[in-house]
């Protein structure tokens, strides 16, 4: 009897203790993150590696900008992380229609909230503008910065922009944000659509905290140099963060190269480096990872799933356990 009741008890210990934490949303067993030299880090100081999903541009896909899909990228496709392209740029982007923009991604932060993952709020453009994004970012933080999920990128992908430039950039909108947010992570994308990572650990950004710099790659394109590139940054103590990626050529279509896309992931891992795939959307184009006939909230049966998405779909189920 004495040793049932023993059992008992280290079992019930087990389930109260255990299954729920497995149980729990990414935010729930992480917490409010944190960046310790070029590591990611739960609110323990513990190595985390975030892995998910980029939405396409909200000015282009807006139908997936609701809870369901977000419900369904965490539940179904195993995310820890979902990024929020707002475009900045092509037809109808924030620029131009504010509050279209604001009613797509709103679902989405307040979703992810709810769902206990964390979400990236993508100033999606490949251009500088200022005052813009620091309004933006400015109301954002005030209205969610309270919120450990959210993560804040403020610059997808500059293209002529020099360094100089980028950092008086970020140095203005990072210190709008810390006026209402003072330990979120931030995103700060690097010279030439985010593949000169060797510039910014020459000379990175001073005099914040909890600041990370983005690296995209397209594995068809983009090889063992830009990976070798990247290892030298982190080594030298620049925290990486992986917030676009594919399979496909650098233009987003052509050729799957699963092979390369494998060893990049490879080298996240091994480097403690979060990665983000592109992207929830139905073009037709390689990393478009849905067909137009997929419905607009999910979950999607695999003959709606591209072959790149059911790659990444695969990726996630294979290291989010």
């Amino acid at each position: 009897m004495k040793r049932n009741l023993i059992f008992t008890s280290i079992l019930l210990f087990y389930l109260f203790t255990f299954l729920p934490l497995k149980a729990a949303g990414p935010v729930t067993r992480y917490g409010q993150l944190q960046v310790k030299g070029a590591q990611l880090c739960d609110w323990q100081g513990q190595p985390v590696i975030l892995r998910g999903v980029s939405l396409g541009w909200h000015n282009l896909w807006p139908r997936f900008y609701n809870k369901k899909v977000i419900s369904t990228l965490k539940n179904d496709w195993n995310a820890s992380v979902i990024r929020a392209a707002m475009g900045i740029l092509i037809e109808d982007n924030y620029l131009e229609n504010p509050e279209f923009a604001l009613q797509c991604i709103t679902p989405v932060i307040e979703s992810a909230i709810k769902q206990d993952v964390y979400v990236i709020v993508d100033w999606h453009s490949h251009i500088l503008k200022t005052a813009e994004a620091k309004q933006f970012f400015s109301r954002i933080a005030q209205k969610y910065g309270k919120n450990p999920h959210v993560i804040y990128e403020i610059y997808n992908e500059p293209v002529e922009d020099t360094w100089d430039e980028l950092k008086q950039y970020a140095t203005e909108v990072i210190t709008e944000i810390r006026r209402y947010d003072p330990d979120n992570i931030i995103l700060m994308g690097c010279p030439h659509w985010d593949q000169d990572i060797h510039i910014v650990a020459e000379r990175p950004l001073q005099g914040f905290s909890n600041i990370m710099y983005t690296v995209h790659f397209y594995a068809a394109t983009h090889g063992d140099d830009l990976r070798q590139r990247t290892e030298r940054a982190v080594r030298a103590g620049i925290p990486v963060f992986i917030s676009e990626s594919g399979a496909t050529e650098a233009s987003g279509d052509g050729k799957i190269d699963p092979e390369s896309e494998e060893q990049w992931i490879q080298l996240c891992e091994r480097l403690g480096i979060s990665w983000v795939c592109w992207s929830i959307s139905d073009k037709n184009e390689s990393c478009s990872m849905l067909l137009p006939r997929a419905t607009a909230t999910g979950p999607w049966a695999d003959d709606v799933i591209k072959p790149y998405g059911k790659l990444v779909k695969g990726l996630l189920k294979k290291y989010n356990k």
